[in-house]
């Protein structure tokens, strides 16, 4: 199995708010998408683990994801130790991905933290030959990670245009009711008295703006974007 682009969170229904639009532009191209959670979500305040799973099972449907994947790592106690890694590698062998999204490297839940190191790491040893892991290896091409909800002076490297996708990306969250039905906070999101589904919508809002366009999902890269034709670069200055 091969995959255009893998996005790789620490919880389910992280993918769905962080990078869930820009996983249905992909898929709306054409490209082979999928997920992989790392944790069941046993750990979490509302719902369980198992009637997240079947959440999970609803929004891939949505998300329109090849297959989605749950390594099975331990909720709120995510480490970055061999056994994890070897666990990772053998899920990227697996997919073959170009690109790999990953959750921003800061975060005040632990899990997101090392989930974003686990990661990379994990990006990098699954190149290795001699790697012990089961799988062929393969390197991804870029990692890219989602900054949504970041209160850091981050300004992103690029923002994607979600705006035919966000309907579809809030269906996918809809999915997780036991997580988010009433609730006015969630992982990265700070309650601000709304409910969190307003919260979202303010959040990719505020993204597109910044792309002149009405909903947005922001990115940050270590390395430096390339442009071919200044002269089509969007976004208007003045």
């Amino acid at each position: 199995m091969s995959v255009e682009l893998l996005a790789i969170a620490a919880h389910r229904d992280d993918v769905e708010l962080t990078c869930a639009g820009t996983l249905l532009k992909a898929a709306d191209r054409g490209h082979r998408t999928a997920i992989l959670d790392l944790t069941a979500g046993e750990m979490g305040t509302r719902g369980s683990a198992e009637l997240r799973a079947q959440e999970a099972d609803r929004a891939a449907g949505i998300l329109g994801v090849i297959e989605r994947r749950n390594a099975a790592l331990p909720d709120a106690r995510i480490a970055n130790t061999d056994e994890s890694r070897r666990i990772v590698v053998e899920a990227i062998r697996h997919f073959a991905p170009r690109i790999v999204i990953l959750p921003f490297p800061v975060g005040r839940h632990p899990d997101h933290r090392v989930a974003s190191e686990l990661g990379r790491d994990a990006c990098f040893l699954a190149g290795l030959a001699r790697y012990p892991a089961e799988g062929r290896p393969h390197r991804p091409f870029k990692i890219l990670y989602a900054l949504a909800y970041r209160e850091d002076p981050v300004k992103p490297t690029f923002v994607v245009d979600i705006t035919d996708q966000f309907e579809r990306k809030m269906a996918a969250i809809r999915c997780y009711a036991s997580q988010f039905d009433g609730a006015q906070s969630a992982g990265e999101i700070f309650p601000t008295g709304q409910d969190l589904y307003s919260l979202i919508e303010i959040q990719n809002a505020h993204y597109g703006s910044l792309i002149r366009t009405r909903y947005g999902e922001p990115f940050f890269t270590h390395e430096t974007v390339l442009v071919d034709d200044v002269v089509s670069l969007g976004v208007e200055s003045m």
